[in-house]
C-alpha cells in the first residue's frame, strides 16, 4: 500500500482507481504527503493489534484512523495546507467522531479481541484489559471520559468552519450533530450503553442537518477564537 500510495503522490499513473484518483486529488489540492502515511500508520496500528497505554496513545491513534482524515478532507475543501490553525480544529473534528465510536462500540469491540480503552485508565477503576464488560458501572465510567473527551474536540472543530464555503461548513456542521448525538447518548445510557447499538434516526438525522444550516449561516462570527491550549494537538509536521 505505502508503495503504490508514493506513486501516486509522485504523480505516477498506477492503473488502479483509488490510487490515481489519489493522484489527481493530491495534485490539485497540494495535499500533503504525510497525511496519505500518516493514514497507513493507522492501519497498520489496528493490524497489529495494537492497545493503548495511556490517554496520549489513545489521542495518537485516533489521529492516525481519524484525525489526519480530517486534515485531509479540510485540504481537499479548500483550507489552504499550511494553515495549521484550521487543519487543527479539523483533525479536533475526526478526534471527536473517533472518540464517540470507540464509547459506543466498547462490547462490539471486545467480542472481537479489541480494546482501544487506555490501560492506564482500566487500571485506575481495576477493570481486567481481558473483560472489560464485566463490570458496565465501571465501564460507563470511562465511556463518559470518552464522551466528554469528544464534546471538547467537537466544540473546538466547529470554530474551524468559518474558513470553509457555505456547503462544506454545513455539511461538516450536520456530521458533528449526528456524532455528538451518538457520544451523548452513550453517556446518558451509562451502564445500559450497549444494551443495543447506539444510531441515529432518519428523523433525528434531518433535524441535526436543519440545525446545522443555521449553524453554518452563522460560522463567520467565530472567527477569532482561539483554540483551547490545552487539548491534545495533532504532531507537527
Amino acid at each position: 500500500m505505502a508503495t503504490l500510495t508514493d506513486a501516486a503522490l509522485a504523480g505516477e499513473t498506477t492503473g488502479l482507481p483509488a490510487f490515481d484518483a489519489l493522484r489527481i486529488v493530491a495534485a490539485e489540492t497540494r495535499l500533503p504527503a504525510r497525511y496519505a502515511h500518516d493514514l497507513i500508520q493507522g492501519f497498520r496500528l489496528d493490524a497489529e493489534e495494537w492497545r493503548p497505554r495511556t490517554e496520549a496513545d489513545l489521542l495518537t491513534y485516533c489521529y492516525h484512523v481519524a484525525g489526519v482524515v480530517g486534515c485531509m478532507m479540510a485540504v481537499i475543501m479548500g483550507v489552504d495546507p499550511d494553515d495549521d490553525a484550521v487543519l487543527d480544529r479539523a483533525c479536533d473534528l475526526g478526534l471527536a467522531f473517533q472518540l464517540a465510536n470507540i464509547a459506543r462500540d466498547i462490547e462490539e469491540d471486545a467480542v472481537a479481541g479489541r480494546c482501544y480503552l487506555p490501560t492506564d485508565w482500566l487500571a485506575e477503576l481495576g477493570i481486567a484489559p481481558d473483560a472489560v464488560m464485566a463490570d458496565r458501572a465501571k465501564l460507563a465510567v470511562l465511556a463518559r471520559r470518552l464522551t466528554d473527551r469528544a464534546a471538547q474536540f467537537e466544540a473546538s472543530a466547529r470554530m474551524g468552519t468559518r474558513a470553509l464555503a457555505f456547503r462544506s461548513a454545513w455539511a461538516v456542521l450536520a456530521a458533528a450533530e449526528i456524532y455528538g448525538a451518538i457520544g451523548r447518548t452513550v453517556a446518558a445510557r451509562g451502564p445500559r450503553a450497549w444494551d443495543a447499538r447506539v444510531t441515529t434516526s432518519g428523523a433525528d438525522k434531518l433535524r441535526f442537518i436543519a440545525r446545522a444550516w443555521g449553524d453554518a449561516r452563522g460560522r463567520l462570527v467565530l472567527a477569532g477564537t482561539p483554540r483551547d491550549a490545552g487539548l491534545w494537538r495533532r504532531p507537527a509536521g
